[in-house]
């Protein structure tokens, strides 16, 4: 989703969105506002973090900027998982290669995030489904390198 996508989902949840000067992240949660760094340069990049604010919104409960506790840790990888299956999916890798993009740089062009959000997704994914997945009639190889395949049926 673009960055006014994202916005308009925000406001039909309740949640004031307001760009401002942030010293310590890109993004910041609380209660049902969230601040997405102003000088942040394009709206690609906007989009991602603010996808990830809306991940904490839905995933995630009371303080977790201490990262040193396991809980707080967690909250965050679900509240990104959330972001990257938003904006990325399983289906959106494969809608990338069905487009004919041959590389990350295409790839994220494609799909309208930063290619560092995008390798940051498919860390998450080999993670999360090791070497492959299967979706929709395809395989999605995450180890050696990402790559799509068509099943022959």
């Amino acid at each position: 989703m673009t960055y006014e996508d994202l916005l308009t989902a925000a406001d039909q949840e309740g949640l004031l969105v307001k760009e401002q000067p942030l010293q310590t992240s890109d993004g910041l949660l609380i209660n049902k506002r969230i601040a997405i760094r102003k000088n942040i340069s394009t709206h690609t990049e906007k989009a991602c973090v603010l996808a990830e604010e809306l991940g904490h919104y839905y995933t995630t409960s009371g303080n977790i900027l201490d990262q040193n506790e396991v809980t707080n840790r967690k909250q965050e990888l679900r509240a990104r998982l959330w972001a990257y299956n938003h904006q990325i999916g399983l289906i959106g890798i494969i809608r990338a290669y069905e487009h004919g993009c041959r590389n990350a740089s295409e790839m994220a062009e494609y799909l309208n995030v930063t290619e560092e959000f995008l390798q940051d997704a498919l860390n998450c994914y080999r993670s999360k489904y090791g070497i492959c997945v299967e979706c929709d009639n395809y395989i999605v190889f995450f180890i050696p390198a990402l790559a799509v395949m068509k099943r022959v049926t």
